[in-house]
């Protein structure tokens, strides 16, 4: 859950850096690529549960 909150969160701020940034188009795109990976990821956690190994 970490790993998808930390993505997600790194999406949001090079979305916003390069959408207010003239010339940083392309951390625009890393970030929407990110956010699809996030939720690509999450999908899979979501229908393949881990068991907690003690």
């Amino acid at each position: 859950m970490v790993v998808f909150l930390l993505l997600i969160l790194a999406a949001v701020v090079l979305g916003i850096i390069g959408a207010v940034v003239k010339g940083l188009f392309y951390l625009l795109i890393i970030g929407c690529v990110l956010v699809a990976a996030a939720l690509v990821f999450g999908v899979v956690r979501l229908r393949h549960p881990q068991q907690r190994q003690r």
